[in-house]
C-alpha cells in the first residue's frame, strides 16, 4: 500500500497556427502553415530578432489592441472538440507582472470569463498493458478540463554561454504577442505515466484539429504542473459473503501543499519530473517536515527539479478587465458552424480504420498518432481511385517504409494496388521505391524493366523442379518431416527468379512436389 497519493493537475500552453498575432497584424511566421505572401528575402529578415514587432505587441504608449478573430474560432473548435461548453459571454483582462519578455509589463489573458469551461479527455490507465491482439478490454478514465482561455505569448530570452565576462541576457520580441490557448485541468491526475499521456492526446487533437503543430521541442506546446501528495487511509472493504476481506486506500479529504514544476518541453520531462518530484516530496513528509509552496524548474541534464521562487497567487497578478478591447458575445449560430466543420473525434477515426478498412488495432493507433502518415493515408483514402480492399496495404506502407511520405499520393495507391494484386513482390516493392520516390510511376517501372511477379505455376514448375534436384539432401529432410526447411528451397527459387517468384505459389507447388 501507498503512505501518499499524489494529486496533479495540468496547465498546458499552445501556440496556435494563426496568420498574425492575437492583437496585432504582425505576421506569426514560426508556426504559420502558409504565411502571408512575401518575398524569400522579407521572410528571411523576419527571421531576425525583433523585426517581426510593431508598437502594439511592443506595448508602446497610444496602441490599441485588436481582437483576432481565427484565433478566438479555433479556442472555440478546441472546446468543442473537447467536450466541452462554449461561454456565450467572454472577456479579457489583464495579468499584471514584470518580465523582462514581458514589453507591456502586463498580460492581456482571461481570468474569470474564458472560452471554454469544462470538457474531457478519456485516458488508458494501465495502457502499458496492452496485449498484442487488444482482446484485453482497458479500464479508461477521464481527465475533467476546467478551462480554456486565450492570451498573448511572452518574448524569449537569450542567455549566451561559452564566452568569458559575459553577465546580461539579451531579448527577441519576435514571439510576443502570439496567440496562446491555455488549457487548464482538475487536478483528476494520479500518476506521471497519466500526465504524460493527457498530454499526448491534447497534441494530437490539436494536430488532427489543424490549429497547432504544437511541437513541444520548438516551444510550440508547453506545460506546467501542479502537484500535491495526500496522505492516504487504509480501509478493510468486505465482500457480500463476508469469506473476503479485500485492503484499499484512500486519499485523505486534507490535501497536500500544491507545488508547480515549469520549463516541461518535453512528454518525457512532464513524466520524469513527476515522478521526481513524488520522491522528493514523500521523503520531506516522511522526515516530518512540511512542503513549501513554491515555482520550480525542471533539470534534464540533472533528473531534479529545483527552486525558482516562492509561488505566487492570483492577487499578486492584480487582474482587471482590459479597458482597450470589448467583450465578446459568442452567439449560437457560431457555435453550430463551428461544430459543423470539426473533424472526426479519435475515437471515431480508429473505429473507422479497424471496422471499414480492416486496419489492425495496432496499424490504426500509429496512423493516427503519427499526423503525416494519418493525413496522408486521409488524403489518398479520399482519392476516388482508391478501393477499400487496398487500405491494409497502403496502411502498411505508411507506416512501415520511410520513404512512402515523400510519394506522390496516386504512386502510393498504384504500389498498393500491385502488392494487392501480386504484380509484385516485397522484394520488388523495396527495389523500387527509391524510384517512385524520385517521381517515376511504379507500373511504368515495372514494365520497363520486366519485374512483375512470377505467379503463372506453369512457368514455375520447371525452375522448381531443378532446384528440389540440385538440393537432394534438403528435399530429404523435408520427406523426414522437417517441414521449416522448405524455407530454403523457397529462397533458392526467388534467387532463380531474381525475386519475381510469388513465394505463396511457390510454397504451395513445393508441398505438393515434395511428399
Amino acid at each position: 500500500m501507498h503512505k501518499y497519493i499524489p494529486t496533479i493537475g495540468l496547465e498546458i500552453h499552445a501556440e496556435l497556427k494563426t496568420k498574425s498575432k492575437m492583437f496585432c497584424s504582425c505576421r506569426n511566421i514560426a508556426i504559420s502553415d502558409k504565411p502571408l505572401a512575401i518575398s524569400q528575402k522579407q521572410k528571411a529578415n523576419s527571421q531576425q530578432p525583433n523585426t517581426n514587432v510593431c508598437p502594439v505587441c511592443l506595448g508602446m504608449p497610444g496602441t490599441l489592441p485588436v481582437i483576432n478573430k481565427e484565433a478566438l474560432n479555433y479556442t472555440i473548435d478546441t472546446g468543442l472538440y473537447l467536450n466541452g461548453t462554449i461561454s456565450k459571454f467572454t472577456k479579457w483582462d489583464r495579468k499584471n507582472y514584470f518580465y523582462p519578455d514581458l514589453p507591456k509589463g502586463y498580460q492581456i489573458s482571461q481570468y474569470d470569463l474564458p472560452v471554454v469551461t469544462g470538457g474531457y479527455i478519456e485516458i488508458t490507465q494501465n495502457s502499458n498493458l496492452k496485449t498484442q491482439n487488444h482482446s484485453l478490454k482497458l479500464k479508461t478514465k477521464k481527465i475533467r478540463i476546467t478551462r480554456i482561455h486565450l492570451e498573448e505569448d511572452t518574448g524569449t530570452s537569450k542567455h549566451p554561454e561559452g564566452r568569458e565576462g559575459i553577465n546580461y541576457s539579451l531579448l527577441d520580441y519576435n514571439r510576443a504577442g502570439v496567440p496562446l490557448m491555455e488549457l487548464v485541468t482538475e487536478p483528476d491526475i494520479t500518476s506521471a505515466h497519466e500526465a504524460k499521456e493527457f498530454c499526448q492526446k491534447y497534441q494530437l487533437a490539436l494536430r488532427h484539429l489543424k490549429i497547432a503543430d504544437a511541437d513541444m521541442e520548438k516551444g510550440q506546446l508547453r506545460c506546467e504542473v501542479n502537484i500535491s501528495l495526500a496522505k492516504t487511509q487504509n480501509l478493510e472493504l468486505k465482500t457480500k459473503n463476508h469469506n473476503l476481506k479485500l485492503k484499499t486506500e484512500i486519499p485523505n479529504y486534507k490535501l497536500g501543499t500544491k507545488v508547480e514544476i515549469k520549463n516541461l518541453n518535453s512528454f518525457r520531462a512532464v513524466e520524469k519530473s513527476i515522478e521526481y518530484e513524488i520522491k522528493r516530496q514523500t521523503e520531506i513528509l516522511e522526515e516530518g517536515k512540511k512542503v513549501v509552496q513554491e515555482t520550480r524548474g525542471w533539470d534534464d541534464a540533472k533528473g531534479k527539479t529545483y527552486t525558482m521562487r516562492i509561488k505566487e497567487t492570483s492577487a499578486d497578478y492584480r487582474y482587471f478587465p482590459e479597458p482597450d478591447l470589448p467583450p465578446v458575445e459568442i452567439y449560437q449560430s457560431i457555435i453550430n458552424t463551428r461544430k459543423k466543420l470539426l473533424p472526426k473525434s479519435l475515437e471515431e477515426i480508429e473505429k473507422e480504420y479497424i471496422e471499414k478498412f480492416q486496419i489492425s488495432p495496432q496499424d490504426a493507433e500509429i496512423l493516427i498518432f503519427d499526423i503525416e502518415k494519418y493525413n496522408k493515408f486521409d488524403e489518398i483514402q479520399k482519392n476516388k481511385m482508391f478501393e477499400i480492399k487496398n487500405a491494409k496495404k497502403l496502411a502498411n506502407i505508411l507506416i512501415n517504409e520511410p520513404l512512402a511520405i515523400k510519394i506522390k499520393n496516386e504512386f502510393l495507391l498504384e504500389l498498393a494496388n500491385l502488392l494487392d494484386k501480386n504484380i509484385i513482390s516485397s522484394k520488388i516493392f523495396k527495389e523500387i521505391m527509391p524510384e517512385v520516390e524520385k517521381g517515376k510511376s511504379p507500373a511504368k517501372i515495372i514494365e520497363e524493366e520486366g519485374l512483375k511477379q512470377i505467379s503463372d505455376s506453369g512457368k514455375l514448375e520447371s525452375i522448381i523442379e531443378k532446384v528440389v534436384k540440385e538440393n537432394p539432401e534438403v528435399t530429404a529432410k523435408i520427406k523426414a518431416g522437417k517441414s521449416q526447411v522448405i524455407g530454403f528451397l523457397v529462397g533458392q527459387v526467388m534467387k532463380e527468379t531474381k525475386g519475381k517468384a510469388n513465394p505463396k505459389i511457390v510454397n504451395e507447388i513445393l508441398r505438393n512436389k515434395i511428399k
